[in-house]
C-alpha cells in the first residue's frame, strides 16, 4: 500500500477514501453548489491538494452511480493528475441528460481518484515501427 499525501485546502473538504475495501477509487466530494443543466459542463472543485508519488499518475474517473442514474460524466475522463502537481483537484462534470436539470451540493462525493503506477517512457524516433498482428488497422478493425 502506497500513502498519497493529502492536503486540505478548505475546512469543508472531505479528505477522499474507499466506499469499500478493496476499491481501486478513493471518492473525491465537491466543496461547492453547482447546478448543470441539460447538456451544460462545470469545473467543480474539491478543495484538495495531492502529492502523487513518483511513479505513479493520478486518473480522475466517473462514479457509475451518478453516470447511471443521472447521466453525469466527466468531459476529459480520465483526468490526468502527473506526480509533481500540487495544486488543487478540479473535476469538469458534465450533465448528458437531455430533460433534467442535475445539483452537485457540498459534501457529494462527484469522481474518484484513482492512483496507478506507470513506466517512464521516452520517445525514440526510427525509421519503421516493428510488425504487430493488427498493423495500420484502425477504428472497428476488430469488429465482427
Amino acid at each position: 500500500m502506497i500513502e498519497l499525501p493529502v492536503r486540505k485546502l478548505r475546512d469543508d473538504a472531505v479528505v477522499p477514501d474507499r466506499a469499500y475495501s478493496g476499491d481501486a477509487g478513493l471518492d473525491l466530494a465537491a466543496v461547492e453548489r453547482v447546478e448543470l443543466g441539460p447538456g451544460e459542463r462545470a469545473l467543480v472543485a474539491t478543495g484538495l491538494a495531492v502529492a502523487i508519488p513518483d511513479g505513479h499518475a493520478g486518473f480522475v474517473q466517473p462514479r457509475s452511480g451518478l453516470a447511471a442514474k443521472h447521466g453525469i460524466t466527466i468531459v476529459n475522463s480520465p483526468g490526468l493528475v502527473d506526480s509533481g502537481y500540487r495544486g488543487e483537484l478540479k473535476v469538469v462534470l458534465q450533465n448528458t441528460d437531455p430533460r433534467d436539470a442535475f445539483v452537485v451540493e457540498p459534501g457529494m462525493r462527484i469522481a474518484q481518484l484513482v492512483v496507478v503506477p506507470v513506466p517512464g517512457v521516452a520517445a525514440v524516433e526510427v525509421e519503421e515501427l516493428p510488425d504487430s498482428e493488427r498493423g495500420e488497422r484502425g477504428f472497428g478493425s476488430s469488429a465482427a
